[in-house]
Parts: C-alpha cells; sequence; structure tokens
C-alpha cells in the first residue's frame, strides 16, 4: 500500500551553519522547482510533416519556498527573524545568510539547498496572533530519504512552552504616536539575481535531473523596507491632510498585555506620502520606505 504524506504531520528543519532548528509552522508551508526547457522546430525544408516541435531538458529555474511562523514569547523561530534581516560578510561582500531547509513528514525527508529569504511580511492583523510569512529561493530541491533521514547540524533545543500573542498596535511617525490607528503593515524584500549557469560544455552532459545544471551563485540587487500605516480621519488628525516626508522617523510596535514592548521596528530614515481613502468610514494611510541605510537590519527589526 503506498504511503501518502500529510502536511499536517510534516516538520520544518532549518541548518545554518553547523545548526539544526525545528521551526514551528502553521499549514501554509508550500515547496516547488521546476525544469526549463528549450522547445526547436523540426520541421525542414525536406520534411515538412514534422508539425510538432522537439524538446531539450538541461537546467533547473530556482527553487521557491514559503512558510509562516508565529512570533513568540520564547523566541525559539528567532533564525528565521535572523535569515530575513542579517548579513553574511564571510565572502567579503554583502549577502544574505543562506541555509538548508529540511521538510520531514510521514514518510519521506525533502531538502531544498543553498535557500535565501528574499520576503518576509509581519502580519499585524488583530483577529490573529502575530505572524512571519518568509518566501524565497533555493538551488535544489530533492527527496534525501524516507522519514528517519538522519538529518545534519546538531538540533538546538527548544522551550518547553509556546506563547503566542495578539497584536496590540503601537505606532509613531516622527515621535508622535499616529492617532485613531486602525491597521498597520511592514515587509522586508531582498531582490536578488540569480548568476547564468547555463553552459553549453554542461548542457552536452546532462540526461536527467541528477546531472542537470543547478543555480549555484547570485547577487543581492536591492533591499527594501516598506509598509503602510491607516488611521481613521478624524477632527484630531485633519491637520495631516494628503502631506508627505522625505526623512522622518516611523516605528511600528506591538506591546505585550503588561504594556511593554514585544515587536519593534525602529526605522529611523523613513519617507511617506499620506493618502485620503474615502468609503463609509474616512481614513487616510502613510505608505512608507526605509530610505536610510542600516548596517543590519537585525538591529533595527527586533521582538
Amino acid at each position: 500500500m503506498s504511503g501518502f504524506n500529510f502536511l499536517r504531520e510534516s516538520e520544518l528543519h532549518i541548518v545554518h551553519g553547523s545548526n539544526r532548528y525545528n521551526v514551528k509552522i502553521t499549514p501554509d508551508l508550500s515547496f516547488s522547482q521546476t525544469f526549463a526547457e528549450d522547445a526547436y522546430q523540426v520541421k525542414t525544408l525536406h520534411d515538412q510533416t514534422k508539425m510538432f516541435q522537439g524538446t531539450s531538458v538541461t537546467k533547473a529555474n530556482p527553487a521557491n519556498f514559503s512558510f509562516e511562523t508565529h512570533l513568540t514569547l520564547e523566541k525559539d523561530e528567532s533564525i528565521v527573524l535572523d535569515l530575513l534581516t542579517d548579513y553574511d560578510t564571510s565572502s567579503g561582500e554583502q549577502l544574505l545568510k543562506s541555509f538548508d531547509m529540511y521538510v520531514v513528514s510521514n514518510t519521506q525527508t525533502i531538502k531544498i539547498e543553498g535557500c535565501v529569504i528574499t520576503q518576509g511580511e509581519f502580519r499585524f492583523e488583530k483577529s490573529s496572533h502575530l505572524i512571519l510569512a518568509v518566501s524565497g529561493n533555493g538551488q535544489k530541491l530533492s527527496r534525501v530519504g524516507d522519514e528517519n533521514f538522519s538529518l545534519p547540524g546538531t538540533l538546538q533545543s527548544a522551550s518547553a512552552t509556546r506563547t503566542v500573542l495578539k497584536p496590540l498596535l503601537d505606532v509613531e511617525v516622527g515621535g508622535s504616536d499616529v492617532s485613531n490607528l486602525q491597521a498597520a503593515t511592514l515587509q522586508v524584500q531582498n531582490n536578488i539575481d540569480w548568476t547564468a549557469y547555463e553552459t553549453l560544455q554542461a548542457s552536452l552532459g546532462v540526461t536527467s535531473a541528477s546531472n542537470a545544471m543547478y543555480p549555484s551563485s547570485y547577487s543581492l540587487k536591492e533591499r527594501v523596507v516598506s509598509g503602510n500605516i491607516t488611521q481613521f480621519f478624524t477632527t484630531s488628525n485633519e491637520s495631516d491632510f494628503q502631506t508627505f516626508n522625505t526623512n522622518t522617523l516611523v516605528r511600528v510596535k506591538t506591546l505585550k498585555p503588561d504594556g511593554n514592548v514585544f515587536f519593534d521596528a525602529n526605522l529611523n530614515g523613513c519617507m511617506f506620502t499620506k493618502r485620503s481613502n474615502p468609503g463609509e468610514v474616512f481614513t487616510q494611510t502613510f505608505d512608507y520606505r526605509l530610505v536610510n541605510s542600516p548596517a543590519d537590519l537585525g538591529t533595527i527589526i527586533t521582538y
């Protein structure tokens, strides 16, 4: 009888350096990798009957993955935030920290090697717990064994409890609290370009997925930290109607039940434009972006 794989019974492990982390995730996990096909005409002047194109498959596109994790008081999942925000400067240039990702189901172990996180979204929804949703690319997706496969790295100990919080938002612009706050968003984008990895010599030896050409290196093109802040349009903030600023502080925080800060994005050197949103209840939205270049995002986005 065939053994099926169930997402709800799967675990996600991240291996960075010599350490391994069992990251607790929501059911919103996905991963895939496709192969690139080159189609060509086989019909010739002397043989007009060959109406269907031929094909050549020699390389794989970068693998894709995405998952979500709750940000907890115990911070067992902090490695995910580190991989999103921190640089790896060991090669002498600014690159993202890379890692291998293993998905262990009830019958299989799947590996994505050479992963980098290209986007992270912090979700401050009032009806849900504080979530970090990430997505990214990897070099190669493969099946490495069954559910008993021996994972590399030293498993890091986890807390006995996991305490999740519903976000109580506290947002500042220019050092002043945003009044009549409705919602806020925050995203981090790491825009990368994969280095060309297809060569004629290598393509001639490709016979299967095992010896196909896979991406192996990339360059970090730019980073973007941005989001928006929405407030109800009232008489207390009417003086700030349709404004903009090219250099100001934007600080997005969530508070614990005791009033202390839990999550803190302290973004000094932002621009914003403000727009109005007429509806059943009028609102105004700040669209902001970090224009300053911090040495380390991990020091200004913390929890």
